[in-house]
């Protein structure tokens, strides 16, 4: 018997016989030297030509994005690359707002311009469609090198996305990754678009995704390992923190569910591994301490392959140093410092 799942707002059927039509939505800016790779992923996908298409937004690049990427798309009729005209919203969102209001299909996808797809990308997004998913959070994890802000980098990514998926299976969720990012084209357009996320120049994804939260849309998470879609890091410490501090600005903006949650998680984490200043008081104190870090470890080893990464165990021990001071380190960046795209 066929699976079905039905469009609460256009009342569409859809069955598992059926093929689920998607528009590939990409801002672009710079990015002539990743563009090519990208298209080629999205081109090598195991999915019908004809049942998908991809646009890209060229906003305002000052590269030869545009140039690069007309010649790679000649040769596909539902492969096209514009330049944005008038935008409705300042950055980022106001490319991809531009874009999906170009889609011709119900469902859109998200994913940036030096992203790599997993070849069964579509399809796994399209089967979340068909079972009814409003909104669709995948895993996007960095491509692992060996470099000391590389590895920070993935292990802050790994443990960012365990704590999301994990809060989303609560009934929680509160983050998605621009590069693996799905909705309906309809629910989009009833929660107004981008228009009510416009509080942050970043977190076009989080704060629609918080708007979707707030109409109850049903949103779903996405983790098979042949949907995940990779990038590369940022290769200094001065881009990682730039680009860090875009990302947790649009936390500020968060639902107070979503801010009491993240504020409780956090005191607790640093609380236990900060235990050890207390040793003067009481040498107890170092249990904490312990109890934290091996239980870190432990869930590391457990699940960072679910997640696209391999850590050994020696890169744990130290990476979770880094990660818990530069949890602070973010946020007074966000609080403080000027953040723009690109």
């Amino acid at each position: 018997m066929n699976n079905i799942s039905k469009n609460k707002f256009s009342g569409y059927i859809l069955t598992s016989a059926d093929t689920v039509k998607l528009s590939i939505v990409v801002a672009a800016k710079n990015e002539a030297a990743n563009i090519n790779s990208l298209i080629n992923s999205i081109k090598n996908n195991d999915y019908s030509f004809e049942n998908f298409e991809l646009i890209i937004i060229d906003d305002k690049s000052t590269d030869e994005t545009f140039q690069v990427a007309e010649k790679a798309l000649r040769a596909f009729s539902n492969f096209n690359i514009y330049k944005v005209k008038e935008k409705k919203h300042k950055g980022k969102r106001g490319a991809l707002d531009y874009g999906i209001r170009l889609a011709a299909n119900p469902y859109i996808l998200i994913t940036d311009a030096d992203c790599k797809p997993g070849k069964n990308w579509l399809k796994a997004m399209a089967d979340k469609f068909l079972s009814g998913c409003d909104f669709v959070i995948g895993v996007a994890p960095f491509i692992q090198r060996n470099k000391l802000i590389n590895k920070i980098a993935c292990y802050e990514n790994f443990k960012n996305s365990l704590l999301a998926f994990t809060a989303a299976r609560m009934g929680l969720p509160y983050t998605a990754s621009a590069r693996n990012f799905g909705f309906r084209k309809d629910a989009f357009v009833s929660i107004g678009g981008f228009s009510n996320t416009t509080q942050s120049i970043s977190g076009d994804d989080d704060l629609l995704l918080r708007e979707a939260i707030k109409n109850n849309l049903n949103i779903c998470t996405l983790r098979s390992q042949n949907s995940f879609v990779y990038s590369e890091t940022k290769n200094s410490f001065k881009e990682y923190f730039r680009q860090r501090a875009r990302h947790t600005q649009a936390s500020f903006y968060y639902t107070l569910k979503q801010k009491l949650f993240l504020a409780i998680w956090h005191f607790l984490n640093l609380l236990f591994f900060f235990s050890p200043v207390l040793l003067f008081v009481n040498k107890a104190f170092i249990i904490p301490f312990i109890v934290k870090i091996l239980f870190d470890a432990a869930i590391a080893v457990r699940f960072q392959s679910k997640f696209g990464y391999k850590f050994k165990l020696i890169d744990i021990a130290y990476l979770q140093f880094f990660y818990e001071i530069f949890l602070i380190i973010h946020f007074f960046n966000a609080k403080f410092s000027k953040v723009k795209w690109k």
